[in-house]
């Protein structure tokens, strides 16, 4: 990660000193590197500054070096300084004192400090055994799930399957760029596309991104990565590594998980304990996705294990799932799409099923839409919707159908109605064939209602999301083309104030629905200050039972797109 000597500018004076090491020790990032040629930076806090007489520095991350150190072997320390990476020149230790568990040490003062200018020279290349997800999000819904490379201050080297080249291609602006490492640490940030490579043999993209618009915080963040992975790195390089503290980026968290490991998302920021139990289905539905683009199939066993788990939740509690579903918002569309369809189809149908048939339903409702990754993205995006796009997006359908080789247990004629029937329509306007209703089976016509009051509740390219009544008056209106009988069935079901939906009350405060009582009167409710999609920092506490006395009466459902 060194740059060469003559890349540095030297600056000796001791106010631009003094105020570079000052951003040091507020930023963070600072790294220690022994002065031997094999040695890689180590993370370290520096925590304050003598002007002209010591430094002092936190070195418990570091204390197998300690000997070293204290010995006198020199060492220098390197971060991020307003902008450029600062280097001091080689310090030695002057007192080393043990409190509290911690290892704090003061050092000489650095005389001058170089300022590399080129920050792309300290680039952090992953080792084998060390992955890092990642993941490209498009302008709508595509999603390409790949791993990070290599990383530096100005971007990064993502490895993605050759289908994120459609996203790639059609990307007018800086594309959403998220980091997910084993701990469970999540970066979001955004990057533009400087250059693709193709690798033939395993029919991947090598893409470099350049970060953009990064505040200080996140560049902070960046510096950090860039040192934690070079730190981890250099285990894997040393044939001992038992004296080299492993960074905590790539330790498993400590709790029981099964091989499909929630690496994408910190689940303590999920809303309620259902919803971070529901994010191992969202885990599997966006490994899926990856596998779907890389050519795989439908992986039955683990598809037969999440619906398991789905109708395991819902027998549980059925309402904590109905909200749990809208609790998906850190998930792409596709995923949290699918959940909820699922979720609500479920719910809506399934009583009176035998199990197997409940399970069929489930598991065709998660991953009804994936197809869709399969598809050109230009579709999605074209400004007038022609037969061509409709005939090209309409081909999602047989394309997921064709995956579920593997998937011997799932029932022929309720994948056929659900994933081949949901977007048919009574008046036979919808695709793939065009059915109309005497064609159609009374559970593709339950599907097609749940799948569009589903998409109307989100945020489109052309339209915003819609409140639950506004949905209601929607379909009431084209009877043309939704079943009346389901529609009907859908309202008397769920209510006019769903659960999961956001209501404003006389009292002018706002909160999620939680819980119906028989009349469908909010029974249980979370409050909130904003009307964004519920995450467990913007839930506030909650209300039962006696929600109308101190909250008033419900005047206005909140349309957020969830």
């Amino acid at each position: 990660m060194l740059a060469q000597q003559d890349e540095y500018e030297t600056v000796a004076s001791s106010m631009v000193i003094e105020s570079l090491l000052n951003t040091m020790i507020e930023n963070g990032g600072v790294s220690l590197c022994m002065a031997s040629p094999e040695a890689r930076a180590e993370p370290i806090v520096l925590m304050e500054q003598h002007v002209d007489k010591a430094l002092v520095m936190d070195l418990s991350s570091v204390n197998y070096l300690l000997g070293r150190l204290q010995s006198g072997e020199a060492f220098y320390l390197q971060g991020q300084a307003q902008g450029k990476v600062a280097r001091t020149p080689l310090l030695t230790l002057t007192e080393t004192r043990h409190s509290g568990g911690r290892f704090l040490c003061c050092s000489d003062y650095p005389a001058t400090i170089d300022v590399l200018q080129r920050r792309e020279s300290f680039r952090a290349e992953l080792r084998m055994g060390m992955t890092v997800t990642a993941t490209v999000f498009g302008v709508l819904s595509e999603v390409a799930v790949g791993e990070l490379r290599d990383i530096s201050q100005e971007g990064c080297q993502l490895e993605l399957p050759m289908t994120a080249s459609g996203i790639l291609a059609e990307a007018d602006a800086p594309l959403k760029l998220a980091l997910s490492f084993p701990d469970g640490t999540y970066f979001e940030g955004h990057g533009v596309a400087r250059h693709q490579k193709v690798d033939s043999e395993k029919h991947l993209l090598r893409v470099g991104f350049k970060f953009t618009n990064f505040t200080a915080e996140q560049e902070r963040q960046i510096w950090y990565f860039v040192c934690e992975i070079e730190r981890e790195a250099a285990r894997y390089k040393k044939e001992v590594q038992d004296d080299r503290q492993p960074s905590p980026l790539f330790e498993q968290p400590n709790r029981r998980i099964d091989s499909e490991r929630v690496g994408r998302r910190d689940i303590k920021h999920y809303a309620t304990p259902m919803a971070r139990r529901l994010v191992k289905v969202a885990a599997y539905l966006n490994a899926q996705l990856l596998h779907l683009q890389q050519g795989s199939g439908i992986d039955g066993q683990r598809l037969s294990r999440n619906a398991d788990r789905v109708l395991a939740l819902h027998e549980e509690d059925r309402e904590a799932l109905l909200f749990a579903s809208r609790c998906m918002s850190l998930e792409p569309l596709l995923v949290r799409h699918g959940i909820a369809v699922a979720v609500h189809l479920l719910d809506l149908v399934g009583a009176n099923m035998p199990r197997e048939a409940r399970k069929a339903i489930v598991a065709s409702g998660l991953i009804h839409d994936l197809g869709k990754v399969l598809v050109p993205q230009v579709v999605f995006r074209a400004p007038s919707f022609e037969a061509t796009h409709r005939q090209a997006m309409s081909e999602h359908v047989s394309l997921l159908i064709d995956r579920l080789q593997h998937c011997q247990w799932l029932s022929a004629s309720i994948v056929q109605a659900v994933i081949g029937g949901i977007n048919e329509r009574l008046d036979g306007s919808g695709y793939p064939d065009g059915l109309s209703g005497q064609d159609l089976n009374e559970l593709a016509k339950a599907s097609a209602v749940v799948d569009v009051i589903e998409a109307m509740r989100r945020d489109r390219a052309d339209r915003p999301a819609k409140t639950t009544q506004q949905i209601y008056r929607h379909l009431l209106r084209h009877p043309h083309q939704f079943d009346l009988h389901w529609v009907k069935r859908y309202i008397e079901h769920f209510k006019a104030l769903p659960v999961g939906t956001l209501v404003r009350f006389s009292s002018e405060q706002i909160a999620w629905v939680l819980r119906l009582d028989e009349a469908g009167a909010p029974l249980e409710v979370v409050l909130t200050q904003q009307a964004v999609p519920p995450m467990r920092d913007s839930l506030g506490g909650s209300v039962r039972g006696d929600v109308r006395e101190r909250l008033g009466k419900p005047t206005q459902e909140v349309a957020v797109s969830t």
